[in-house]
């Protein structure tokens, strides 16, 4: 099951370990534990096993070029960054720059969806061999912050990122970020692709969706 940090609401310590209280404060995080509940209850009833991986910040594209993406309306903070930085849409809104964190912005723990695919071939091999019901965080365990996310998408593109501030959004944590180690014990999964790679794998995707004109 594809779960997310999002069962954890606002955590009280960092980073957060699948030992914290899962205390959702929106609607996406309610919906995803929700489910993990009823699978808890299937696999006690029915002996249905199941994997929950709750991701942290999925992001980048496929090395091909070829999957990537797409929203409308797009929502998520890098494609929304990319899209500022080649003048196709607005200014980027960064919701919050006084927050509890070292330089204001919100901290996130961006993880690589080609990582994020091999943990689940790896979680489909735990449960083929009778491993246990379990939930399991998929995170880099580094926690990036959305100055320090456009200053390095900057460096690598050479294009700037034009933005405003905006009051923080209501339900919105200020940092997340994982500890994976349970995951890198039971599936014998790290995350191989660092910032750049991922930043550099959606930065050739979304130019390749504007020139295209692609629209859903």
């Amino acid at each position: 099951m594809t779960s997310g940090r999002a069962v954890y609401g606002v955590p009280t310590t960092l980073p957060i370990t699948e030992d914290a209280p899962a205390n959702p404060i929106n609607p996406y995080g309610i919906t995803k534990l929700f489910f993990e509940k009823v699978l808890q209850a299937y696999s006690v009833a029915h002996d249905l096993r199941f994997v929950a991986l709750r991701y942290f910040n999925a992001a980048g594209a496929h090395a091909s070029g070829q999957i990537g993406e797409v929203h409308q309306p797009e929502t998520h903070l890098i494609p929304l960054m990319m899209k500022a930085a080649l003048g196709v849409t607005p200014p980027l809104q960064i919701f919050g720059d006084t927050l509890p964190t070292a330089d204001g912005t919100c901290v996130r723990d961006y993880v690589h969806v080609s990582d994020l695919g091999d943990a689940h071939v790896r979680a489909l091999e735990y449960l083929e061999h009778c491993g246990a019901s379990i939930s399991l965080n998929l995170g880099t365990g580094r926690g990036i912050s959305i100055k320090e996310l456009m200053r390095a998408l900057e460096q690598l593109t050479g294009s700037d990122v034009p933005h405003i501030y905006a009051p923080p959004r209501t339900g919105d944590p200020p940092s997340l970020f994982a500890d994976s180690t349970k995951a890198r014990n039971v599936l014998s999964w790290t995350p191989t692709r660092a910032l750049d790679e991922i930043l550099l794998s959606a930065w050739n995707w979304q130019k390749k969706i504007e020139a295209s004109g692609y629209e859903l």
